[in-house]
């Protein structure tokens, strides 16, 4: 493998905080439409279902990935489908982390059955965001998909999930927004990221892939359902991926404060192990080499609920 020379390892990284720049002010452009904007906009809100489909889901792509565990004696090839949503008229797609991080191989099939080789830009299993990069001809430009304002999301809002269930390419399927600022405590790799609850029908093979309003904008990024429920899924924020998003373009991961400990919540359950007249709080349990030699527990409430959620 050649080595880059120290100057075009600087090009290249300026090149991608140009890139992530860019990005950040589209999606501020996007956040604050002009008055035609706006106009159609409107208009779009008052379109068909059916239209709306026609119109969004070219942007929608299908992903394939495959992993290979060496260490493994049987079963050692995984395959793993998922869903994507085109955010650049370039070739930069949105999915799951748990879709795309660690594969050895990423296969995206378009909306006009071309299949292309993708490379990881960057992932974060904690917020479970990637970022895709799919090469076209130059002269090309790709469909893409508007990025709404989770913010305004409420209870009862119309949504649709745009996918490959299963791998049925380019389903549609319909409900509401059941609940917003979720939180699922026992995800894998969660951070406890508040998440959108719907009702809309979500199965394996829809990771990754965009639930949007009655606008045909992304307002959140399918994730995750509960196992032993009946049509409960969950969504990542749009708001939250559009930060994200800045942080993998430039560097390919979330870059996090350090805080120097850790610990677990108190919880009920954590009193009656421990027998020790505990308060609400965050209990240290182990400080790192060179953090301050004092860790202060800040007061949090903690919900003592747990879900049996999986990714999908």
């Amino acid at each position: 493998m050649m080595r880059m020379s120290p100057h075009m390892a600087g090009l290249h990284r300026r090149r991608r905080r140009c890139s992530a720049m860019m990005l950040a002010v589209a999606l501020a452009c996007a956040a604050a439409p002009s008055g035609a904007q706006a106009q159609a906009r409107a208009d779009a809100c008052e379109e068909s279902l059916a239209d709306m489909f026609d119109r969004v889901s070219p942007a929608v792509v299908s992903i394939g990935a495959t992993s290979i565990n060496p260490y493994r004696l049987s079963e050692r090839v995984t395959h793993v489908v998922g869903s994507g949503v085109l955010v650049d008229a370039e070739g930069l797609i949105l999915t799951n982390s748990h879709v795309a991080y660690g594969r050895q191989s990423i296969t995206v099939t378009l909306d006009d059955g071309r299949r292309l080789p993708a490379r990881l830009v960057g992932a974060d299993p904690i917020f479970d965001l990637a970022l895709l990069r799919i090469s076209v001809p130059p002269s090309e430009r790709l469909p893409t998909v508007a990025l709404g304002d989770s913010d305004r999301v409420r209870v009862g809002d119309d949504v649709v999930a745009i996918g490959n269930p299963i791998g049925l390419d380019q389903t549609l399927t319909r409900g509401i927004v059941s609940g917003m600022n979720r939180v699922l405590p026992e995800t894998p790799y969660s951070v406890l990221e508040p998440l959108i609850q719907t009702d809309a029908s979500i199965n394996p093979g829809n990771s990754g892939g965009p639930l949007l309003n009655r606008c045909g904008e992304v307002i959140g990024i399918n994730t995750a359902v509960i196992a032993d429920a009946q049509n409960i899924g969950f969504a990542v924020p749009a708001n939250l991926a559009k930060t994200t998003m800045v942080s993998l373009l430039a560097h390919g991961r979330v870059i996090r404060p350090w805080l120097g400990f850790h610990g677990q919540l108190v919880t009920s359950e954590l009193r009656d192990l421990l027998k020790a007249p505990l308060v609400d709080g965050l209990l240290v349990e182990v400080i790192e080499p060179g953090a301050l030699p004092k860790a202060r527990a800040s007061r949090a409430g903690g919900s003592s609920w747990r879900s049996t959620a999986a990714r999908i």
